[in-house]
């Protein structure tokens, strides 16, 4: 209740006081939520340290990786981020029906590393494991764009996710990017427009929808 309450630092007091002596279940689960609070409470080393005691105590379980890997994330610390993803991949058996998202995850962290290859590998083994899933197809088809390699392809990939999600504004962006750099600026038009729409405050969006106005000879509104 305190935790829901957002009373972190209450909430681990009462965890404190509990006696999991004999029970390694609820004792894990009391372990797990001093870390999540602490993570709340901003005491990033303090969860952090809780984290990796938790998957040293608990060989078997995934989570404390997991969680240590979205604490890391969040705070853009993105090598560190991957090596815990890492771990928890390698506890995971190759049918785990997660296996897809933390690969996806660690493919993001590789790619804001700067570490294209292993980021790029992550993503192609994600989509093996579950082929439509919108967020790696447009991930992975965006980066594609955004380096110039296998566009058509990407644009493909997109518009499968597009399929899927056809109201969420970065994806449109996406497409509408693909179609820019196919030169199909009057469908790059169409579908940035939308994607405006759907999320007027973004700066790259609007930025791509002035780029194929100035295409299509629309100057006033580039």
């Amino acid at each position: 209740t305190l935790r829901r309450m957002e009373r972190f630092e209450a909430a681990n007091e009462v965890l404190g006081d509990l006696d999991a002596a004999g029970q390694p279940g609820l004792d894990y689960v009391v372990q797990l939520y001093k870390a999540e609070n602490l993570e709340h409470l901003e005491r990033i080393d303090e969860a952090l340290a809780r984290y990796d005691a938790l998957a040293e105590g608990h060989p078997d379980q995934v989570e404390p990786l997991g969680d240590k890997g979205d604490l890391l994330r969040r705070a853009e610390r993105y090598d560190e981020t991957a090596t815990a993803y890492g771990a928890a991949i390698d506890r995971m058996a190759d049918d785990d029906p997660t296996l897809w998202a933390v690969l996806y995850r660690r493919g993001i962290a590789y790619e804001r590393a700067k570490q294209w290859d292993p980021a790029e590998a992550d993503f192609l083994r994600a989509l093996e494991l579950e082929p439509d899933q919108p967020e790696v197809l447009n991930y992975l088809g965006y980066s594609w764009l955004d380096r110039g390699m296998h566009i058509p392809r990407a644009v493909a990939m997109i518009k499968d996710a597009v399929r899927q999600r056809p109201n969420d504004g970065y994806i449109v962006d996406s497409l509408g990017w693909g179609y820019y750099l196919l030169g199909r600026y009057e469908e790059a038009v169409r579908e940035l427009e939308r994607a405006v729409e759907l999320r007027p405050q973004d700066w790259t969006i609007n930025d791509h929808l002035g780029d194929a106005y100035w295409r299509v000879g629309r100057r006033l509104e580039a």
